[in-house]
């Protein structure tokens, strides 16, 4: 007979490639604490239901406490004998409290014991991306507020376009990390599901309490349906769906602060904390964490798709291919969140370069659609008035100089009530507070943007 816990009808032991094959310990040992919290909360039903005596229930809950007090102190060792981190446990308990730890998995199976875990593990990591978005957030409030006044060439399809407020600029990842926010707060309800008590997929025929274990674990809602409830990932997909957007979101940021931070831009100087030399050329300071961070993205991508062509053909209710949802899941909530923590830190170190900035804004053709518009205020339409802007731009470029450098009477040749004043409305300060619409990027509007902002940090 088979020496494996669940080997009663098979006459040999598995070979050895099979076995190695078959564990996944190596991966779900992650699971170790809500695998023994699930397991104190379904053996403390079985006693107050009577399915087991309340001494045997007292007996298992102290080994499983003890346990964890030796996985704490580093004195558990996990065998790839006992496949998972359910046998594991369950071995490592026999040892401990002897034929009594047998009892323990009663009325449930692994299906709905590792789906348990898989939810309060995700619930857990969750919460703590939500954190961590919440710190990012602060971080590109904190950095718009300091650089209130820095005026940068805000651009489309990398070309300058028009001038903007830096902090205009960098509260647009304030809000696309807020949507990501959002989206993983709402999905907390569907993540904070009890499967425990479903068994393999059929229910069980032991009067348990589901209702007890699923307050004693904090969560929400039962499953209704016990198939459902062995075979749902949709909750780690969702999950991992998120976690792509937030690391697009992170991957935009990144390749603009590595723009900003090049000599050709030179708009920002990154910490030395986060940043890397060369190992042949000294004078190098390389952007490397905003660079793993835009190429960990496309990691991300990939555990994300792998997710879900696992999932696409399964039957139901539980299969083997199940196991593989967890290697790639964790590797992308830890990247996610180191991700995440790391760019606080960027962002709160960054220097950003005033005065190199100013001097570039007042070197472009940003301020072309300042002219235009101030030719309409004489009645010219303004298509016409874009394409006169549009070759004194062309003129000024074979001349090498900008529409700052260009002679009032030139100007008044364009239309003869220009004054001086075409000089102030040129100015980049001058094109920005113009813009006082609601969602503009004048500093009464960032302004408010960032109060705005503010009230959403949590």
């Amino acid at each position: 007979m088979s020496d494996a816990l669940w080997g009663g009808r098979f006459e040999s032991s598995m070979d050895e490639l099979v076995e190695k094959f078959n564990q996944s310990i190596d991966v779900d040992q992650t699971l170790f604490y809500e695998d023994i919290e699930g397991s104190i909360a379904h053996v403390t039903m079985l006693g107050d239901c009577k399915i087991i005596s309340n001494d045997e229930a007292k007996q298992i809950i102290l080994g499983l406490l003890e346990l964890k007090t030796a996985y704490q102190n580093g004195e558990i060792t996990f065998t790839s004998k006992y496949e998972d981190i359910h046998l594991n446990i369950e071995h490592l308990l026999t040892e401990r409290i002897g034929a009594v730890a047998g009892k323990l998995h009663t009325g449930r199976s692994r299906n709905d014991q590792v789906a348990t875990d898989m939810h309060l593990y995700t619930y857990k990591k969750v919460k703590i991306m939500i954190d961590a978005l919440n710190l990012l957030q602060q971080s590109i409030i904190t950095s718009a507020e300091q650089n209130i006044d820095v005026i940068i060439p805000g651009y489309t399809h990398l070309q300058r376009a028009q001038p903007i407020l830096f902090a205009h600029h960098i509260m647009t990842y304030f809000w696309m990390l807020q949507r990501d926010k959002e989206r993983l707060t709402e999905s907390l309800s569907r993540i904070n599901m009890s499967p425990l008590g479903s068994g393999a997929l059929a229910g069980t025929t032991y009067p348990i309490n589901q209702q007890q274990t699923a307050d004693h674990l904090k969560f929400e809602q039962i499953y209704p349906n016990s198939i459902d409830a062995v075979s749902d990932r949709d909750y780690i997909l969702e999950t991992m769906s998120n976690i792509n957007l937030i690391m697009m979101h992170l991957s935009r940021f990144s390749e603009e602060i590595i723009l900003w931070c090049s000599h050709e831009f030179n708009y920002i100087t990154l910490s030395d904390a986060y940043s890397t030399g060369s190992s042949i050329m000294p004078q190098k300071k390389n952007p490397d964490m905003a660079e793993l961070v835009r190429g960990k993205s496309g990691t991300v991508a990939g555990n994300y798709i792998g997710m879900l062509m696992t999932l696409k053909s399964l039957p139901l209710a539980y299969n083997k291919d199940l196991q593989e949802d967890k290697k790639s899941f964790f590797d992308s909530l830890e990247t996610c969140i180191d991700s995440l923590t790391i760019f606080s830190g960027m962002i709160d170190t960054m220097t950003v370069n005033k005065n190199h900035i100013k001097m570039t804004i007042e070197q472009d053709f940003s301020n072309a659609t300042e002219l235009a518009d101030y030719l309409v205020g004489f009645g010219i339409p303004f298509r016409e008035a874009h394409a006169l802007t549009g070759k004194l731009v062309g003129e000024c470029i074979k001349e090498n100089i900008f529409l700052k450098d260009v002679s009032l009477d030139k100007y008044r040749a364009i239309h003869p009530e220009i004054t001086q004043e075409i000089y102030s409305i040129l100015q980049p300060k001058a094109a920005v507070e113009r813009r006082t619409n609601f969602n503009g990027t004048s500093t009464k509007s960032v302004l408010a943007q960032i109060k705005q902002g503010k009230s959403k940090l949590t």
